[in-house]
């Protein structure tokens, strides 16, 4: 196995360049995965970039794209909303001629189908394009190989399993819904030390810190919903926006078997984003009619059971929808019912410093486990402090 010393510069000749006015000098080990250690470097810029249009891309993935050719980096780009030109063609636009004979680095395999924009793989074999590195292949069905065998078909040499994880990762919810044709949910909690959501009076303001409340709105930012239960909205009578400067408001999903939701809460009356509520038969028809009239943005899904909604349809319908992303925020009877039938994939719990002492409320009820080699695990457990607040974070194994 030899070892071979690779020089990149990083060059400003037009706007379209990675603007770095240094050199960088890279030891380039071919591993046993022959990726070389320049390839890493170039695909998780590319993994950077199409992190940039988080929360606005969805039903699509996030994707970004680098084109190098002799250590140069001479185009890039990301996909930056649905229905916009993918990443592919925004890099192709900046290298213009020279990217003829150069190599890509796609965070994602390039599409071969016809959607609200062409084929991706097309425009790869028309520039004269030489190497192709692909983080993940597509697991949508439409696509799963059929843009890798086109471009090798065509001449082109085709590289899979690039940092594979790290992207895979970053389009969660895009890949869980090929797979199993359900959106990916987020729980978010938080809790005292002592593990209660509200003082003895049902008081729940602040149980975090600024910083937290802060993060917790950048999650809403890239979720395409926020869902809660009556519960939540008849206690804290929450707005569920995103206020962060610019953000994106995500569908708001109220799961209300009976509609006990009153007509003054004022999520209700929000002219931003759209509701929706999910209830059953059990609901006054009177009620329904009502509630829609309120606003325009507001949907009421009656499901056909007595006075619980079945929670894997609705997630279903979710998806169905286009939304791929849900954002649980409680309350613990709602997140323990989803973590039962085995809907909640990940986990953000934050624990406040605080003891508030005997209190009814807990981050997760709903459900309840006989014995401790029941208990439902996390993976992947992760800890960030907060300015004081502990956030742990982790995926369930079920």
């Amino acid at each position: 196995m030899s070892l071979n010393i690779g020089l990149i510069v990083f060059a400003s000749k037009n706007p379209s360049e990675f603007k770095i006015s240094e050199f960088f000098y890279l030891r380039v080990i071919k591993m046993q995965t022959g990726f070389s250690d320049q390839d890493k470097f170039y695909m998780q810029r590319a993994l950077d970039l199409a992190e940039m249009a988080e929360g606005r891309t969805s039903p699509n993935p996030m994707v970004g794209c680098l084109i190098v050719k002799d250590g140069l980096i001479i185009g890039e780009g990301y996909h930056q909303k649905a229905g916009t030109p993918h990443a592919e063609v925004h890099a192709l636009t900046a290298a213009g001629k020279r990217a003829s004979g150069a190599d890509v680095y796609v965070t994602l395999e390039p599409c071969s189908h016809f959607g609200r924009t062409p084929p991706c793989c097309d425009a790869l074999i028309q520039a004269g394009v030489k190497r192709v590195f692909v983080a993940l292949v597509d697991p949508n069905p439409l696509v799963r190989g059929k843009g890798i065998q086109k471009m090798r078909a065509a001449g082109i040499e085709v590289f899979t399993g690039l940092l594979e994880n790290e992207a895979a990762k970053l389009n969660e919810p895009f890949v869980k819904a090929m797979k199993t044709n359900l959106p990916f949910v987020l729980y978010k909690s938080a809790s005292t030390a002592d593990g209660k959501t509200a003082s003895c009076t049902g008081d729940s303001r602040w149980i975090t810190n600024d910083l937290s409340r802060k993060y917790v709105h950048e999650l809403r930012n890239s979720y395409d919903v926020i869902m809660v239960g009556s519960k939540t909205i008849l206690q804290d009578n929450p707005q569920l926006t995103c206020r962060i400067a610019g953000g994106r408001h995500p569908v708001r999903l109220i799961v209300d078997g009976t509609l006990s939701i009153p007509e003054e809460a004022r999520l209700l009356s929000l002219s931003e984003g759209s509701t929706i509520i999910a209830t059953t038969r059990a609901a006054s028809p009177k009620k329904i009619d009502k509630l829609k009239k309120i606003r325009n943005n507001i949907e009421v899904w009656v499901y056909s059971e007595e006075r619980y909604v079945p929670l894997k349809t609705l997630m279903q319908d979710i998806l169905e929808k286009g939304y791929q992303s849900v954002l649980l925020e409680g309350g613990g009877t709602l997140a323990g019912q989803m973590i039962a039938e085995k809907l909640v994939d990940k986990v953000n719990l934050f624990i406040a410093p605080k003891i508030i002492g005997q209190s009814s409320f807990s981050p997760i009820s709903g459900f309840c486990i006989n014995s401790m080699a029941d208990a439902v695990m996390i993976r992947e457990m992760e800890m960030k402090e907060f300015a004081g607040d502990i956030l742990l974070s982790g995926y369930l194994k079920q």
